[in-house]
């Protein structure tokens, strides 16, 4: 059997037109809005801090955009929430910073990494600031400190209902969300980790909000859609974290 990427033989004709990779937005002045970026996030816990201050002094001096918390489940624990549109900035600078500085001497947390890139839907009014300014203003934001962030996979099921289907049953998801959104409960970050999570889960959702209880309280309202009862595989690890420093470059 040949391989998914090899070329086909000559006079072969491929079934799969070469795929546009570009991310699409909604229509502005009556064209598609097309961006060839995205933004990847990486969330990296640690044990074993009694002190975060030195770690964030490191991660400003080597200007890294991140986002530091500190872990609810571990008192010695803390996070990295950092982002870049250049993957190899993880396998590159980030990893000098951990390896190079204090963070050195920290215990890594594997199970709690979480790894994703934000995609577009096909009808964002503004696709550069979803794409590349959103995610970092809603990390970010100094009012509300508080994140909950977890992956998830759906069923194959889910793949396999009609379009219509499926969005009705998003639909009724994105609505609760919404509800919480409108009432200044809590933000979302929701990123794509197809090919890019260990444990080949689809989504990385980061909850972000002012107080604790109405993110839990997000959660448990999600449970009853019909998306999560019927058609969610798996859900967590989950990270709890209240920022304790922030830096962005934007």
């Amino acid at each position: 059997m040949a391989h998914p990427t090899e070329t086909p033989s000559h006079g072969a004709k491929n079934a799969f037109p070469v795929p546009d990779l570009r991310e699409r937005g909604g229509p502005l002045n009556g064209q598609p809005q097309l961006l060839d970026r995205r933004l990847f996030v990486q969330l990296l816990a640690f044990g074993g801090c009694r002190d975060w201050r030195p770690m964030a002094h490191e991660l400003e001096q080597a200007r890294v955009e991140s986002v530091l918390y500190e872990d609810l489940s571990d008192p010695r624990g803390i996070a990295i929430l950092s982002f870049s549109e250049d993957p190899s900035f993880f396998t590159g600078k980030l990893r000098t910073v951990l390896n190079e500085t204090t963070f050195a001497a920290l215990i890594p947390k594997p199970e709690l990494t979480m790894t994703g890139r934000t995609y577009a839907l096909g009808y964002e009014p503004n696709l550069e600031e979803w794409l590349l300014n959103r995610p970092r203003k809603t990390a970010s934001n100094p009012e509300t400190p508080w994140a909950v962030w977890y992956p998830l996979r759906r069923t194959g099921a889910f793949q396999t209902l009609a379009h219509e289907e499926q969005g009705r049953i998003l639909k009724e998801h994105s609505q609760i969300g919404r509800s919480f959104s409108e009432g200044g409960f809590a933000s979302d970050i929701r990123l794509s980790c197809a090919g890019l999570d260990k444990n080949d889960n689809d989504f990385v959702i980061g909850l972000i909000g002012r107080e604790l209880h109405p993110l839990s309280a997000l959660v448990e309202a999600m449970r009853k859609t019909v998306q999560t009862s019927t058609y969610i595989q798996n859900m967590g690890p989950f990270f709890i974290g209240r920022a304790a420093w922030r830096w962005s470059a934007k």
